[in-house]
C-alpha cells in the first residue's frame, strides 16, 4: 500500500537570489527525499513557495526605491527558473501573495481567535523618530543578549538561534538609517503559547526516536524553559491584513503566516488538480507522514510554533470531530553549510548564487558535491577546491567513466545492443546480487534522511563495478572469447542500470540521460514545468511537477539482452579550479 508522504520545504524570502546555502539547508535534501519516495511508489506531495511578505523584502525594496510587490515578483520569477534548472521537483512552488494564501491565513487567525488562543496586548515596540514609524523586527539590528553576537536581528540571532524581541537587543539600531530607535506603545494580537505548552510538550515527548537528536533536544529544552506569548501582528503596510475592523493599519506577522503556506499551498495544489479536497489525504489521514525540510535557524518555528497553530485550529474546513490536522512527523533540520569557513548570508552578500553557477556549469555536479558534504548533524564547509576534486576523482573518474566506457564498448562491439550473456560465473552473479540487495538498506538510509551515507554507499557500489570490470578486462576477453566478453558487458550494463536508479535521487539529469542511453523510453521521474494560474483578476506563475511518463522504480535492473542502446555521450566533464575562479573569483 503506497504511503502518503508530505514534503514541506522552507519558504525563501523573495529578496535576493537563491544560493548554495539554501540548497544545502533545505531544497536539495527535500528533493532527494521526494524523488526517492516517488521511485519507491509512494504518493508524494511536495510544496513550498516564495515568502512574499517578510521585512527582508521591505528592507531591500526601500534600498532599491521600488515597492515590495515589484521586488518579490522579480525574485519569485528567478526562484522558479533557478529551482527548475537545479532540479527541485515541487508538486507546487507558489508564493504567499495569492488570494488563496490570504484566505487560509486569515481563516486560521479567526479560528485561533474563536477558540481562545489569541489575546490582545499593548506592547512596547521600537519606533524610528527619524522615519516617523514603528520598525518591524528585521528593520532593527543589535547585540544578542544571550551570546553577544553584534549583528543579531530583531526577531532572531543567527549565531545562537534564539528567538528575540527587538527590545531585547543591546544597542539597537535602525537598518534604514542607523539611528537609535525608541520604545513606544502599540496594541497587537498574541498567540497564547503558554496555554498550548503542555500539549506541545506532549507532542515532543511521544514517538520522536526518528528525529535528529539536535533538533529534538533543542525543541524540548526550548519548551522546558517556558513558552511566552508571541505577537502575531505588526505595524507594517506590506502583508496580509488583520481581518477585523479597527485594525486596518496592521498586518499578520510573517513568522505566523509564512508557515501557514504549507497548508495553503497544499490546498492550492488540490484546486489546481481539479480535486479540491485532495489535500486532506495528506493533512488528515493519520497514516500520512509530513516532513519539514529547513535550516537549523528555523527549528522553533516548525517544531513548536507551527504545531501550536495546528493544535489551536484543530480542524480547518472539516466538520468531522474525529479528524485532526496532522502535526509534523519529522523535522530533519540541517545545520549550516559555511563558505570557506564563514557563514553564507544573502543579506550580507556572502553567497554562491545558484543562478550564476547554472549559467556556467551543470546541475548534477553541484548536487553531488553538496550532498557529499551536507550538514546533516554538524556545520560543514563548502570549498571550491574540494568541489573540483570530488567532481573529477569521484563523479567523473569513478561513475561517469564507468558508464561511458561500458556503453561505448557495447555499442561498438555488440551492434549497439545489450549483449546476450553466456554462462555467468561466481563473480558475475555475486556482483549483481550485491547490488540487488543494496536497494533495501540504501532506501532505508534515504527514508531516514541520511543522504550523505546513502550517496556514499551508492558510490562504493560504483567502485565495486569498476573493480569487477578491471578484473574481467572485456577489452582483452573479446580478442579470444567474444561470449565471455559479452557476459562481462551484460553484467556491467545490468549493474549500471541498477546504479542509475540508486543515483537518480541525487543526480536526476544524468540519470535520465543514462536511462535513454540504455534504450529505455519514457523518463525516470516525469518533468517539472512552470504554469500560470488565475485567481479572479490576478495571475501568478508557479513551479509544478508532472509525473506522466515516469518509468522509474526503486528496484534492481531488468535490462533485457538484445535491447537497443542509444549512442552514448559523456555524463560529466573534467573541471579546473581556474574556470571556477574565473566565474566566482
Amino acid at each position: 500500500m503506497p504511503e502518503k508522504i508530505l514534503v514541506c520545504v522552507a519558504w525563501p524570502y523573495a529578496n535576493g537570489d537563491l544560493h548554495v546555502g539554501h540548497l544545502a539547508g533545505a531544497y536539495l535534501p527535500a528533493d532527494i527525499f521526494a524523488r526517492y519516495h516517488r521511485l519507491a511508489g509512494n504518493d508524494v506531495l511536495m510544496v513550498s513557495g516564495s515568502d512574499s511578505h517578510g521585512t527582508p523584502i521591505t528592507v531591500r525594496a526601500e534600498k532599491e526605491g521600488i515597492t515590495p510587490l515589484e521586488l518579490f515578483e522579480r525574485y519569485h520569477a528567478r526562484f522558479l527558473d533557478t529551482q527548475q534548472r537545479i532540479g527541485i521537483s515541487y508538486d507546487l512552488f507558489t508564493h504567499t501573495d495569492t488570494e488563496n494564501h490570504y484566505r487560509v491565513a486569515q481563516d486560521i487567525f479567526l479560528r485561533l481567535l474563536e477558540r481562545g488562543y489569541l489575546y490582545r496586548q499593548t506592547q512596547l515596540q521600537l519606533y524610528s523618530e527619524t522615519a516617523g514609524r514603528f520598525l518591524p523586527d528585521r528593520f532593527v539590528e543589535g547585540t544578542c543578549p544571550h551570546c553577544g553576537y553584534t549583528e543579531a536581528r530583531g526577531d532572531q540571532c543567527d549565531n545562537c538561534g534564539r528567538l528575540l524581541d527587538p527590545l531585547e537587543l543591546i544597542d539597537p539600531r535602525s537598518k534604514i538609517d542607523g539611528s537609535v530607535p525608541v520604545p513606544r506603545e502599540t496594541e497587537h494580537f498574541f498567540l497564547n503559547l503558554p496555554l498550548l505548552q503542555d500539549r506541545i510538550a506532549a507532542y515532543l515527548a511521544e514517538g520522536k526516536d526518528h528525529w535528529r537528536p539536535n533538533v529534538l533536544a533543542f525543541s524540548r529544552n526550548y519548551v522546558a524553559a517556558g513558552l511566552q506569548g508571541r505577537p502575531i501582528t505588526r505595524d507594517i503596510e506590506w502583508g496580509i491584513p488583520v481581518p477585523l475592523p479597527g485594525y486596518e493599519g496592521k498586518r499578520l506577522y510573517v513568522w505566523f503566516e509564512a508557515v501557514i503556506g504549507y497548508l495553503s499551498a497544499s490546498i492550492e495544489w488540490a484546486r489546481n488538480q481539479g480535486r479540491p479536497d485532495a489535500w486532506k489525504e495528506w493533512w488528515y489521514d493519520p497514516a500520512a507522514k509530513s516532513y519539514y525540510f529547513i535550516g537549523k535557524d528555523n527549528i522553533p518555528f516548525h517544531t513548536i510554533i507551527w504545531p501550536a497553530q495546528l493544535i489551536g485550529i484543530d480542524r480547518l474546513y472539516e466538520d468531522d470531530p474525529s479528524r485532526h490536522l496532522n502535526l509534523p512527523y519529522d523535522v530533519p533540520a540541517n545545520e549550516f553549510m559555511n563558505l570557506e569557513g564563514a557563514q553564507f548570508s544573502k543579506s550580507r552578500g556572502r553567497v554562491i548564487e545558484l543562478i550564476v553557477y547554472l549559467d556556467h556549469f551543470d546541475p548534477d555536479p553541484l548536487r553531488y558535491y553538496v550532498t557529499s558534504v551536507m550538514p546533516e548533524t554538524r556545520d560543514t564547509d563548502f570549498s571550491w577546491e574540494d568541489f573540483v576534486r570530488r567532481n573529477n576523482d569521484e563523479l567523473l573518474a569513478t561513475w561517469g567513466n564507468l558508464c561511458h566506457r561500458v556503453l561505448t564498448f557495447a555499442y561498438r562491439h555488440f551492434e549497439g545492443q545489450v549483449p546476450v550473456p553466456g554462462l555467468m560465473d561466481r563473480a558475475d552473479v555475486g556482483l549483481l546480487a550485491r547490488i540487488d540487495v543494496s536497494f533495501g538498506p540504501i532506501g532505508r538510509l534515504l527514508s531516514e534522511c541520511r543522504f550523505r551515507a546513502a550517496l556514499n554507499e551508492v558510490m562504493n557500489l560504483a567502485r565495486e563495478v569498476n573493480k569487477y570490470l578491471e578484473e574481467k578486462s572485456p577489452w582483452f576477453q573479446i580478442k579470444e572469447d567474444r561470449t565471455a566478453a559479452g557476459t562481462t558487458i551484460y553484467v556491467a550494463l545490468r549493474a549500471i542500470d541498477s546504479l542509475k536508479v540508486l543515483f537518480a535521487p541525487f543526480l536526476p539529469f544524468t540519470s535520465e540521460a543514462l536511462h535513454r542511453y540504455l534504450g529505455y523510453e519514457g523518463s525516470l521521474f516525469g518533468r517539472p514545468y512552470i504554469a500560470t494560474f488565475r485567481e479572479g483578476e490576478r495571475i501568478h506563475d508557479a513551479l509544478c511537477y508532472d509525473p506522466a511518463g515516469a518509468a522509474g522504480r526503486w528496484a534492481p535492473s531488468q535490462l533485457p539482452a538484445g535491447q537497443a542502446l542509444q549512442p552514448p555521450q559523456p555524463l560529466f566533464r573534467k573541471l579546473e579550479l581556474a574556470e571556477i575562479e574565473a566565474v566566482f573569483g
